[in-house]
């Protein structure tokens, strides 16, 4: 039996607006409208471009809910709870879905990490406790370990895990999953890599690039979709210094700095993050100029 596929196309990874150390839940709400004007096909919210490492229980959840308020159906909503915390990730997939959320994204256990045997008892207790589809995350750079292919074979039996964000940056390591796991869909986890993920069978993107090129990073998706891999081809050499320079410093630094640069209130950081300066932003500045955003 198919599962059940939250969404295709551009998931933004939504960054979150802060003002000093408040949520801006005006300018958040002022994001939500945007992207569902501008074709985004999914909101993630509160992963790790919303910085949700620095976000208290109450304040995470609450973005949540009021996200999944704010969208009231127009769009998908995917919320970010995972934990390097087995029970806390369960705690954080319950509200989602009793706020609504339309999936879960659970990133792998980081720094305290665990075996693939773990992990698979990891997942597994968190969807078990949810009936929520469930998108996995594997990003090595920052948590320090990959879900191995044998891995993702033994989750993928269970019913509601359904995806995964692939952002190792390894295509043979996405082309060995949609060959020996077809049951479980994939997400590009990289921007510079959506159409080639998408040749691949891919189902679309959760992006970073989406926060300040909704429109383009949807008609990417469709264009794979379509069979129109010439169009799909120049959209992503297109905005590929775009991309580049999106990833200048540490994620959500710059992509922050783009947004409040093209007037769309990003707002502040929150420490350890700290604001893009000197010449990374100057080069920030020209990528933008190039295409026209400021």
């Amino acid at each position: 039996m198919a599962k059940t596929l939250p969404f295709t196309g551009s998931g933004v990874a939504l960054i979150t607006p802060f003002d000093g150390y408040k949520t801006d839940y005006e300018a958040l709400g002022e994001l939500i409208e945007w992207h569902i004007a501008n074709g985004t096909d999914a909101i993630i919210i509160c992963g790790t471009t919303g910085e949700n490492p620095t976000l208290p229980d109450d304040e995470h959840l609450e973005i949540m809910k009021y996200t999944v308020e704010k969208a009231a159906g127009r769009i998908c909503v995917v919320a970010g709870t995972g934990s390097n915390d087995t029970a806390h990730a369960i705690r954080f997939a319950k509200e989602a879905e009793q706020y609504g959320a339309d999936a879960i994204l659970q990133a792998t256990p980081y720094y305290n990490k665990t075996t693939q045997k773990g992990l698979i008892a990891h997942f597994k207790a968190i969807a078990d406790s949810v009936s929520l589809p469930m998108i996995l995350y594997n990003v090595p750079s920052r948590t320090g370990m990959t879900i191995q292919v044998s891995t993702l074979k033994e989750l993928a039996k269970i019913e509601n895990i359904v995806g995964i964000k692939e952002a190792s940056g390894n295509i043979s390591y996405v082309a060995q999953i949609a060959a020996e796991v077809p049951e479980l869909y994939i997400y590009s986890g990289n921007d510079d890599m959506i159409v080639p993920m998408m040749s691949l069978g891919g189902k679309g993107v959760i992006s970073v690039l989406a926060n300040v090129k909704p429109r383009e990073t949807h008609e990417m998706c469709r264009a794979c979709f379509e069979g129109d891999y010439d169009k799909a081809r120049r959209l992503q050499l297109e905005y590929l210094d775009l991309i580049n320079a999106l990833f200048i410093e540490v994620n959500p630094i710059p992509v922050k700095a783009a947004m409040n640069l093209m007037g769309l209130k990003a707002g502040d950081l929150r420490l350890p993050m700290s604001e893009l300066t000197g010449e990374k932003l100057e080069k920030l500045k020209e990528v933008l100029k190039k295409h026209g955003m400021i």
